[in-house]
């Protein structure tokens, strides 16, 4: 039962990569593809995140555990859908042109706060293999807290980015509010284990 739901939440996870896909054969990304590919592939990251974040209140308000054991395979979708972003934005929007992503990175605080999620999660990817966290031991748990901080960084750059048409961004933002809501309340005592 366990291998059918890893490898259906799994296909699941692909759906919104072959979608965008279809949509960059058909040339059907609007008028900015570039803009639009970056967009998408940095909703899909958060999202992806927040799915991650979801996992452990589920499985404790729920007692299904099975649910916590997709975490690592999500988590590692975030980081697939945060790599497509920062490489379509290095691609199509500045052409690989080194110099010019130092002067994005450095000038642009939004730019700066997205980069630095992404490293967050890029090393919670990297150290997310079982050898990785016996060989971190008790450094690897406080290694991944920080996914709490790529979620806000991540929401931040979204915010930052939309500017006027926040409406999704809100919504993510409530949503983080509560995951992060219900792990206080819980380590505050005040929702019951």
């Amino acid at each position: 039962m366990d291998i059918l739901l890893k490898r259906t939440v799994f296909l699941l996870a692909l759906v919104p990569f072959f979608l965008l896909l279809i949509r960059v054969q058909q040339n059907n990304l609007g008028p900015d593809p570039a803009q639009e590919l970056s967009i998408e592939t940095g909703e899909w990251a958060l999202r992806f995140l927040l799915i991650t974040l979801a996992l452990t209140p589920l499985a404790q308000l729920t007692g299904e555990v099975r649910f916590v054991r997709q975490r690592r395979m999500l988590g590692l979708f975030a980081l697939f859908y945060a790599s497509v972003h920062f490489l379509s934005w290095m691609a199509f929007i500045l052409g690989f042109r080194w110099m010019a992503i130092a002067e994005e990175l450095l000038e642009r605080p939004y730019i700066t706060i997205g980069f630095a999620a992404y490293l967050i999660i890029l090393a919670l990817g990297v150290t997310s293999p079982r050898a990785m966290v016996r060989r971190l031991g008790k450094n690897w748990k406080r290694l991944h807290k920080l996914i709490y901080l790529a979620a806000v960084l991540a929401l931040i750059h979204l915010l930052w980015i939309l500017r006027t048409d926040i409406q999704e961004a809100v919504l993510y933002g409530g949503i983080l509010a509560v995951l992060l809501g219900y792990r206080v309340f819980r380590k505050l005592g005040l929702i019951k284990r």
